[in-house]
């Protein structure tokens, strides 16, 4: 109920307030206003008459944002700055007045113009205290991608605890703007107190004691969580039998060995994987001769869950001290590689441990005797070979044909399920920024060094597996950084842009100052082209050299730009594509698994690859790319990469495609294979990944996201591994009835 501010005066001064927090600092009361702070509005109202009493009974006053660009509630000192260098935190008192979780903005600024922000995603429901740290903090500082859900009851009281970006002078703050971006209609929040106190304790709070024994998440319970060690080895038992009935049934479908229907028409059978286009759509073939649609599972492996426990061992509720069951699962590791996937994330090197491979033990026992003196147990002790045969059983009893990216050798090795491999070129080439440099700059394909890292690369993986017809192909590295991270000019143009930046002993600059002397042979020609003023030609060979940004009266930066980014990609997937065809002749090459692309960068790919590979974290792959433009190029598309992720299942990360909760996973799955299955062009599509990433984050990046077929605890998410299985095996079923309707047609065509 809505009450008038005159009539709120009784009821303010017969009911106190709710106390503030402990060694909280009070600037400023939105109930019980003073002239200490400005109140400055911009596309958002704060009437005097709307102070409200909540169910809880709380009494806030409303401010409404109304739709526009950037609507506001801006807060600033009468006079002078506020002085918050003995404080760690700004505090607020806020609740959502809308049925619904709002998106909110703090930034706060200081007088030399610094600024922090925080994205605020605040739940429906009662009041919290919110809390916005003034020193950067976010959950990557501690090491994970996500952190544990908000608000959390901190003596007695819901607090929620921000991220923060950026830096202020903390003893020179002059204001603290609360803002919404484009609100399609009027959005309002309920505020009261607002003023400074210190994190600390919250931080503990709400990040202590995080994972359990087994890994998981103490923060939410869920159906497959996991209690006693008798319960996992009874998941385990009952899931073995249901196992036993799914493959049973696949045992009688029509399958050739490779996992190819046999019952379309005859294709020609290379003994190898390859592709053919056939009646306008694309075909994976198999060895026998028969189509194939690969449906595959990223990172099948026991051995990369580890998570960084050194510095944060307060973060784990019960870790094993040495001597005791399951210390054999610690090591060590060091991750600080300097690339943007560690920037701003703390606690990336040294002990860490694996919880997975603890339960995997704790399941299904020791391949070996601790006991023993002739055959001791020197490594983890888990059952290699039982836990290898039993995700293939899992993997077909799913009706998963693939074993994807990041996949451990086991399973490749044991002839069972198709399986892909990566080519990761590793040297001392030189690399080029494009801004974005997530996994590190780009190789220079014009360097020699590339050349000789790519033949090495080659050499080592086709080792033992260039006549093996279980392989499907290679992949030529993985999201590379072909583009900036932004949607400008200088983005599209991130790598032209990005060479151009380097000095002339870079062998990527040389190629393109070469391109660009050939064509214009001197700079008044260059000037001309590009509507520039260039002095002399040796101001190109600057590292400093900074060119135009392509625009229409100039069409020929453009063009530059694009010719010398094609020259580049032609470079790079000729070099990988001639190596691999010389040391494995008869294996696919599964293009550059695109996370940013450019179209240079693709139709490069689709002239010297087999396939075009694409990492798509859409709800469907036409909103990951212009397919009209794919198909002008005729080849085929993997889409190596997708998965649909929520955060009620433990690790707190629901992806890029994060779904309001894990239900939701199993329609989006289906969804987006089915509308695969439309575009004749697709021939798989690879889910990312078998196994939940660790709650506090994995060693590679801190990424702690649910998205996984199986939990920490090595127990499948039992209605999504159902519904998934029912996708799987109707999109085989379809690519079987389709081939049969195309084996009729060709029948009656001979007739």
């Amino acid at each position: 109920m809505i009450r008038t501010l005159p009539a709120l005066f009784a009821l303010l001064f017969a009911t106190p307030l709710l106390a503030a927090p402990a060694g909280q600092q009070t600037l400023f009361n939105f109930v019980r206003p003073a002239d200490v702070v400005k109140v400055a509005t911009q596309d958002a109202s704060l009437p005097q008459y709307n102070a409200e009493q909540t169910p809880e009974g709380e009494v806030l006053r409303r401010i409404t944002f109304n739709p526009a660009a950037e609507p506001s509630l801006v807060l600033s000192p009468q006079s002078g700055v506020w002085d918050w260098s003995q404080s760690s935190a700004m505090s607020l008192r806020i609740q959502s007045a809308m049925d619904w979780a709002l998106t909110l903005y703090v930034k706060v600024q200081s007088s030399d113009g610094k600024t922090l922000v925080s994205r605020i995603d605040l739940p429906a429901g009662p009041a919290q205290t919110l809390l916005v740290p003034l020193l950067a903090n976010s959950p990557l500082s501690l090491g994970m991608k996500a952190g544990p859900p908000m608000p959390i009851t901190v003596d007695g009281q819901r607090v929620m605890l921000a991220g923060s970006a950026g830096e202020i002078d903390r003893s020179q703050v002059v204001s603290v703007t609360l803002s919404m971006i484009k609100p399609a209609a009027p959005q309002s929040i309920l505020l009261e107190r607002f003023g400074v106190q210190d994190s600390e304790p919250v931080l503990k709070a709400a990040y202590s004691e995080l994972v359990d024994a087994y890994g998981q998440s103490n923060r939410a319970r869920w159906t497959e969580k996991v209690s006693s060690d008798e319960q996992l080895k009874a998941a385990a038992a009952k899931e073995q039998q249901q196992l036993k009935g799914w493959l049973a049934e696949r045992d009688k479908s029509a399958l050739d060995k490779f996992g190819g229907s046999t019952k379309g028409p005859a294709f020609e059978a290379s003994g190898f994987f390859r592709t053919e286009k056939r009646d306008g759509r694309w075909y994976l073939v198999t060895p026998l001769g028969h189509p194939f649609y690969s449906l595959g599972v990223n990172t099948v492996s026991p051995d990369n869950s580890q998570t960084y426990v050194a510095g944060r061992e307060w973060m784990f509720g019960a870790l094993p001290k040495a001597g005791e069951p399951f210390d054999k699962y610690y090591g060590s590791g060091d991750n600080r590689g300097g690339n943007g996937a560690d920037a701003g994330r703390g606690f990336n090197v040294g002990r860490w441990y694996n919880f997975y491979g603890a339960n995997l033990q704790r399941t299904y026992g020791q391949a070996c005797d601790p006991a023993a003196e002739a055959q001791p147990c020197t490594a983890p002790g888990f059952d290699q070979a039982r836990w290898t045969g039993h995700t293939l059983d899992r993997l077909q009893a799913w009706g998963f044909n693939t074993i994807g990216n990041w996949s451990t050798p086991h399973l490749g090795d044991a002839r069972r399920v198709p399986y892909t491999l990566p080519l990761s070129i590793i040297g001392d080439y030189t690399s080029i920024s494009t801004g974005i440099d997530w996994w590190g700059g780009m190789p220079d394909p014009f360097d020699p060094r590339f050349a000789m890292a790519t033949e090495r690369a080659v050499a080592i993986a086709t080792r033992d597996h260039r006549d093996d017809p279980w392989l499907i192909g290679f992949f030529a590295d993985n999201e590379l950084a072909w583009a900036g991270p932004g949607d400008d000019a200088k983005s599209r143009y991130a790598l032209a842009y990005g060479t151009l930046r380097m000095t002339t002993d870079v062998p990527a600059k040389r190629a393109f100052l070469k391109q660009l002397r050939d064509k214009y042979r001197n700079e008044d020609g260059l000037s001309k082209a590009w509507g520039i003023q260039l002095a002399g030609w040796e101001l190109m060979e600057d590292p400093g050299f900074e060119p135009p940004v392509p625009n229409a009266e100039h069409p020929e930066i453009e063009a530059d730009f694009q010719y010398f980014q094609k020259t580049f990609a032609d470079a790079y997937f000729k070099t990988i594509s001639d190596a691999l065809k010389w040391h494995a002749p008869n294996q696919l090459l599964l293009g550059g698994r695109y996370a940013v692309s450019t179209p240079e960068a693709v139709a490069s790919c689709a002239q010297y690859c087999d396939v075009l590979s694409f990492n798509m974290y859409t709800l469907k792959p036409q909103d990951g790319y212009d397919f009209a433009a794919l198909r002008a190029l005729d080849k085929p598309v993997l889409i190596s990469e997708f998965n649909f992720g929520s955060a009620d299942r433990g690790p707190f990360w629901g992806g890029v495609t994060q779904l309001a909760r894990e239900e939701a996973r199993a329609p989006a799955y289906a969804t987006f294979l089915k509308q695969a299955m439309a575009e004749p062009s697709i021939v798989g599509v690879h889910w990312f990944q078998y196994l939940d990433q660790p709650v506090t984050g994995r060693l590679l990046d801190g990424e702690n996201g649910h998205f996984g077929l199986v939990g920490i605890t090595d127990v499948p998410f039992q209605g999504f591994v159902d519904s998934v299985r029912k996708s799987n095996l109707a999109a085989i079923q379809q690519l079987a009835q389709e081939a049969e309707k195309a084996k009729a047609a060709t029948g009656s065509q001979t007739q």
